[in-house]
């Protein structure tokens, strides 16, 4: 099945609401004037699209560290406990501000997670105190992120409405980053953070929320993307644009393959994420597929056939409470958890 033909029936989004989306994954902060100018619509029209998208939770654009660059660790997480206690510790873990991405999957009882600690501290706190003392956590094993293929500010090909001349005309230079790890100071570190929440929040309201200049803050956001530490991502919910399946593979590779089968990874467009990870399995990639056929067809045919590849499993998501730090409710998704917010974990 071809996902593009099978949104097409779908009463929330119409084709320039596609192509809108499309844009804004390209290029999330595109001011609207350039956005209709692309689309051939008026700048009224395009931000009543967004709005109306956004308000409704079919989309966030937000703002996010790239982790490696600015020092962040970044772990996936595979907790399993009691299916009786997955949904509540799924829960406490989408409130912690240093998890990104939380999955319940498998069985009911495999809730996977994606961390993003700012300190070896408060990351082994969570791994080695936290998860361990929690009630009906049986086991946890922790990935560590060591190489991503896809994900991040790689636009999603999944989402594939607009012409090649119009991708070309929104996709901003490559960052040209200096040597070294680009440490953040205190003024940037609260611009990340109101980004986070909003990826297109205007220059005024940055401007208040970091005591710099609405100049000022302009230069460091275009800094930041120019030194590869800022990305502006579009989030959404697959389901929306025909992909009502997704999973969880772990493949364990040949190492001396390992680099060549993540490329290969990047180039499918049923994968938005995949990395190289410690552990027995040492690739992980994110799939979504249409239905459970074409994920069917896609394993085996498509994975299971690239060279180096062992061993894989499979894991299915049965329902995701956050996504790229937005919580998710009803397939909708909803503002993060507020600074002061508090989880058990």
């Amino acid at each position: 099945m071809n996902p593009k033909e099978s949104v097409r029936d779908d009463p929330v989004l119409d084709d320039l609401d596609r192509r809108l989306v499309q844009a804004l994954m390209i290029d999330g902060r595109a001011s609207f004037t350039r956005l209709a100018e692309l689309l051939g619509v008026s700048d009224q029209t395009v931000q009543r699209r967004y709005r109306r998208m956004r308000g409704e939770g079919l989309l966030r654009v937000v703002g996010l560290p790239v982790g490696s660059r600015v020092g962040l660790f970044e772990s996936w997480l595979r907790v399993r406990c009691a299916p009786s206690a997955a949904r509540a510790v799924a829960k406490a873990l989408a409130r912690r501000p240093d998890i990104a991405w939380v999955t319940i999957s498998g069985g009911g009882g495999d809730v996977h997670a994606m961390t993003r600690a700012r300190t070896r501290q408060d990351r082994d706190t969570l791994l080695l105190d936290r998860l361990p003392r929690t009630e009906h956590v049986r086991e946890v094993g922790a990935h560590t992120i060591l190489r991503k293929f896809f994900g991040g500010p790689d636009p999603w090909p999944g989402v594939d409405f607009l012409s090649a001349a119009q991708v070309a005309a929104l996709t901003p230079p490559a960052p040209e980053p200096s040597p070294g790890r680009y440490a953040l100071d205190a003024a940037e570190s609260r611009l990340m953070a109101v980004l986070a929440q909003d990826g297109r929040t205007p220059r005024p309201a940055l401007a208040r929320a970091t005591g710099l200049s609405e100049s000022t803050v302009g230069r460091r956001v275009e800094r930041l993307v120019a030194e590869g530490a800022l990305f502006f991502d579009l989030e959404l919910i697959p389901r929306h644009f025909g992909y009502e399946t997704e999973a969880t593979v772990l493949l364990t590779v040949d190492p001396a393959r390992l680099a060549e089968v993540g490329t290969s990874l990047a180039g499918h467009v049923e994968v938005p994420f995949a990395a190289a990870v410690t552990g027995s399995a040492n690739l992980l990639a994110v799939v979504v597929c249409t239905d459970t056929q074409h994920l069917y067809t896609y394993v085996t045919e498509r994975l299971g056939p690239l060279p180096g590849v062992r061993q894989l499993e499979v894991i299915p998501a049965l329902r995701s409470l956050k996504r790229a730090g937005m919580l998710v409710t009803d397939d909708r998704l909803t503002d993060p958890p507020s600074a002061g917010s508090r989880s058990v974990l």
